[in-house]
């Protein structure tokens, strides 16, 4: 989720400054038998030994991606490109944060109330305040130093300016890597801890950022979802009923270590698909400068949709773009106190059914059908949808009780 710094602070989902209000946490202290990575050998993996590799991934105009899809099951990636290549990890670093905590708590590694309090709106809500409060108290980039070496990792490098985590370079095959040593060498509580937190992912981040992208948007569940976005571009990519948050990054304040790109959007996907975690996916994009959220959104989801991911279980509906800024998903197909939710100005919906609601106006057209969005848990007006017809011609009819 998101591109963050503890010192340099923008509005939203953004390099956040430290507040003294961190110093009110309740220290951490490390007790109990280490927690030891390196007891075990990181996972084997195959040397990405070309830029490209093997993949089936359509990769819209405009984006530069970096993909790994590594299937549990055969032991083998079903798809790879670019997948050494370094991106900066906005939020995917927070996996490194959680995986530190655990390092010295065994050998039961109980969490207090007080540290679940932050732990898990950290992963399940991408919470910048929580890392913020973690990275600074607990070495900054020396803890990214400590999980390279623990598991092994190729790719990822502190950042250069170690005030700003979500500068942390990283890939996919080491995504892969750090998802593979939580899911078979990390101990069974750690495990546990952090994976049934990333089956719990929020639509709506702590900063109201919609980050059901990528894999939440693509598979049905059964999945597992950490999240990362970065840049100037995603000033509507706010959901819930509450007014837009801006989500600007000051992208060129900080600095990254090698050639990792700080202008350009980024927005990444990461977790498990399927029964049992079958498949590990790692899906890092950057966008034009000054793409929206919402084709953003669009393009990481139809880059994901492309990809062979064994256990993946596509949803049900047609995919649709949709015009306008901030639609409100309704309840129920009529205009009331029924907001759920909103939708990122044109992004790309999934279209399960359609009834007749009430008939909504946007002068010269008017529409009474409704689309119901399984994702959303709710109904938009047909007017934003793009397409010419009122009623969509290849979408069924809602039964009851929609």
């Amino acid at each position: 989720m998101r591109c963050t710094a503890p010192t340099k602070a923008t509005a939203g989902h953004r390099h956040r400054s430290l507040l003294a209000t961190v110093t009110a946490f309740l220290s951490l202290t490390f007790v109990g038998a280490a927690f030891s990575p390196t007891a075990a050998a990181a996972p084997a993996r195959p040397d990405d030994t070309s830029a490209v590799g093997t993949t089936s991934a359509v990769v819209p105009d405009g984006v530069t991606a970096g993909v790994a899809v590594f299937d549990r099951q055969t032991g083998t990636f079903t798809e790879q490109l670019n997948a050494s290549t370094q991106f900066r990890s906005a939020s995917i670093v927070k996996l490194l944060m959680a995986l530190d905590y655990f390092r010295n708590r065994g050998p039961d590694y109980i969490v207090p109330a007080a540290d679940r309090a932050w732990l898990e709106p950290m992963l399940r809500s991408s919470d910048d305040d929580a890392a913020n409060y973690y990275w600074a108290n607990h070495g900054y980039s020396s803890i990214v130093t400590r999980m390279d070496g623990d598991l092994g990792l190729s790719d990822t490098e502190p950042p250069a300016d170690p005030n700003f985590w979500g500068y942390t370079a990283i890939s996919a095959r080491d995504t892969v890597t750090i998802y593979r040593y939580i899911l078979e060498k990390a101990p069974a509580p750690v495990r546990n801890f952090i994976m049934d937190n990333l089956r719990q992912s929020t639509r709506c981040a702590s900063d109201k950022f919609d980050q059901h992208f990528g894999i939440a948007g693509a598979f049905n569940r059964p999945w597992a979802v950490k999240q990362g976005w970065s840049g100037d571009s995603y000033p509507e990519g706010t959901c819930g009923p509450t007014s837009a948050v801006s989500a600007r990054t000051a992208a060129g304040a900080g600095s990254a270590a090698a050639d990792v790109n700080l202008t350009r959007p980024a927005l990444h996907s990461t977790g498990t698909v399927g029964a049992g975690d079958r498949s590990i996916v790692a899906v890092y994009t950057l966008h034009p400068v000054g793409t929206s959220y919402g084709k953003a959104f669009t393009d990481i989801g139809r880059l994901t949709r492309s990809l062979n991911v064994p256990g993946g279980v596509a949803p049900s509906g047609k995919w649709y773009g949709t015009w306008s800024s901030q639609v409100n998903v309704r309840s129920e197909p009529r205009i009331a106190n029924n907001v759920l939710t909103r939708l990122p100005a044109g992004v790309e919906v999934l279209v399960g059914c359609q009834k007749k609601g009430q008939s909504v106006s946007v002068p010269p057209y008017t529409n009474d059908w409704w689309a119901y969005l399984p994702q959303y848990g709710g109904y938009i007006s047909n007017i934003y949808i793009s397409h010419p017809a009122n009623q969509l011609p290849d979408v069924p009819l809602c039964s009851s009780p929609r």
